[in-house]
């Protein structure tokens, strides 16, 4: 299990790589990136991501705990930024390894849920009307709503 909470930027590929060499003889892999996003109708020219980060490492922590012992997963890493990114820029990364797909997928999706709803980042778009904060969206809190 690793949480790494940080600023720097991180290579997607090699990341994975990394975690693939350490499978210990697992059946199954699932990995999410999520990417920050400008819409052509909605455009933004920059995030910016706020957090403790001590209390967002201890937070993602317990959430791939949980997510351990509730799929069996046998590895679980999230990577997660903070700072100024601007679109393009990769922002998180959930990697799984389980012995059988179906935990991997499902250990990957929880921690996405929950990253969405309950690690204390607070985010702000910056864009041609200026600056705001993203509100919560009901769509994630549904979407952790059927973990529990």
């Amino acid at each position: 299990m690793a949480v790494r909470v940080q600023t720097a930027s991180f290579d997607p590929g090699a990341e994975l790589n990394a975690f693939l060499a350490a499978s210990n003889g697992a059946g199954a892999a699932a990995t999410f990136t999520g990417v920050v996003r400008s819409k052509p109708d909605d455009p933004i020219t920059a995030l910016t991501l706020e957090c403790y980060p001590e209390l967002a490492f201890n937070q993602l922590t317990a959430i791939v705990a949980d997510a351990t012992a509730r799929f069996g997963l046998l590895a679980a890493t999230v990577i997660h930024r903070y700072g100024t990114l601007a679109p393009g820029e990769h922002i998180v990364q959930v990697m799984t390894l389980s012995p059988h797909r179906e935990a991997a997928f499902k250990g990957a999706e929880f921690l996405m849920d929950y990253l969405k709803t309950d690690a204390p980042f607070w985010k702000q778009e910056t864009g041609p009307g200026g600056t705001h904060w993203v509100e919560a969206n009901d769509e994630d809190d549904k979407a952790r709503a059927r973990w529990e």
